[in-house]
């Protein structure tokens, strides 16, 4: 008979959160010493962005809002989908990360401790989606800096914008991690997580839809990035978000469940 002075055995949950929480710090301290990793998938976003407000602004402006619009309309147009492709980036890094752990034999390792097993995969997601907030946070400071307003916006537009940055960084850091763990090494890795950045080049990021080639449109329409970024405009430029509600919100939980599944199903596999 145990005695009642003997501590309470620790449940699974709270040895799922704890080990969880040792494999977040884990990666938060590699990604703080190596921070050029994620400096470097910040670049695409950020000169992008400088890009197109300073060397195309003038003539892409001129087909946004029926040909009226000038360069403050355009960055306004522009922000919002420079933010979910500055997750798309991001999230390579998790893919590069996975696929180290992988070839450098660290996963192994990891499988002969007592460890809740998937805390290896936890403390990726969890690390990838907060430094996707934070690139994101740093990709909206410089878009303020170069003209960007929101004044139409409510506090609870925010909120629900904000819900949706994290959202869809859930979704595409479980498909990177996914993506990490079939990769030989961490070049292909970074390869095959590169549709994470070509998608949004084919969606409205840059010019409306009604721009594109009619056999085109249905492409970009309905892909994962395009509902999203215009959600995320209507919900801080005050533009119309139609169905693109409903389908952002459901690619980001069927995307969610696929990388967790894929994930789950690669990392489960017996190593050869």
């Amino acid at each position: 008979m145990s005695s009642p002075l003997a501590p309470a055995r620790p449940t699974r949950i709270s040895l799922a959160v704890r080990d969880s929480s040792t494999m977040l710090q884990r990666n938060l301290l590699r990604a703080r010493r190596y921070p050029s990793g994620t400096l470097n998938l910040l670049l695409t976003p950020v000169m992008l962005l400088l890009l197109f407000v300073y060397i195309f602004g003038d003539t892409m402006s001129a087909g946004i809002g029926g040909g009226g619009a000038d360069r403050s309309e355009y960055i306004a147009y522009l922000v919002p989908g420079l933010l979910l492709m500055t997750i798309g980036s991001t999230t390579i890094g998790a893919a590069v990360s996975v696929a180290m752990d992988m070839s450098e034999g660290i996963i192994a390792r990891f499988r002969t401790m007592a460890i809740h097993r998937g805390s290896v995969l936890i403390g990726h997601v969890v690390g990838s989606v907060l430094q996707c907030v934070l690139s994101v946070v740093f990709v909206g400071a410089i878009a303020v800096a170069i003209g960007f307003r929101s004044t139409d916006a409510t506090a609870l537009e925010w909120i629900a914008a904000f819900g949706l940055l994290v959202l869809f960084s859930l979704a595409l850091t479980w498909i990177a991690v996914g993506m990490g763990l079939v990769s030989p090494n961490a070049e292909a890795a970074s390869n095959t997580a590169m549709p994470l950045i070509f998608l949004p080049l084919i969606s409205s990021t840059f010019v409306p839809i009604d721009a594109m080639p009619g056999w085109f449109q249905p492409i970009a329409e309905y892909q994962p990035f395009t509902p999203a970024i215009e959600t995320l405009r209507g919900l801080l430029l005050g533009t119309e978000i139609g169905h693109n509600g409903w389908l952002a919100i459901a690619w980001c939980l069927g995307l969610t469940v696929l990388g967790y599944r894929w994930s789950k199903a690669s990392f489960n596999r017996d190593p050869k």
